[in-house]
């Protein structure tokens, strides 16, 4: 069998968007906007441990993208809304699938890990 290297381009794509749903508040902040369209505050109480900088910033990203919208309502004070799109929705099932794997082999992966920190310790030089 051939291989064929990937376009540059490509795979500058793919590592961008695994990069951004793979980050720690994404995620997050997509499971909540699934469930309801939240204000800003509200996502903010509702995703334990996000700074406001940092909602700030996953929001534009996935709104960039196209996973989140905003609404901006004249009023006084002004209203912002914020919800997850269609094409974030599809997001969804995939992230699912990849906690189910995890939870499923928990068990594995930590008696690997267990393992190789042993190993680890016992190769390393004394100080």
């Amino acid at each position: 069998m051939k291989h064929c290297e990937p376009d540059p381009s490509y795979t500058a794509f793919v590592r961008q968007v695994l990069d951004r749903v793979g980050d720690k508040w994404t995620m997050l902040v997509i499971r909540e906007l699934a469930v309801q369209r939240m204000r800003f505050t509200e996502l903010l109480r509702s995703i334990n441990g996000i700074s406001q900088r940092m909602l700030t910033r996953t929001l534009r990203e996935l709104e960039r993208d196209g996973l989140v919208t905003r609404q901006v309502y004249a009023e006084v004070p002004p209203r912002v809304e914020y919800e997850v799109t269609p094409l974030g929705l599809t997001l969804l099932p995939h992230v699912v699938a990849l906690a189910d794997w995890a939870v499923a082999n928990r068990d594995a992966i930590e008696a690997h890990r267990d393992e190789y920190d042993a190993d680890s310790a016992l190769n390393e030089p004394a100080a």
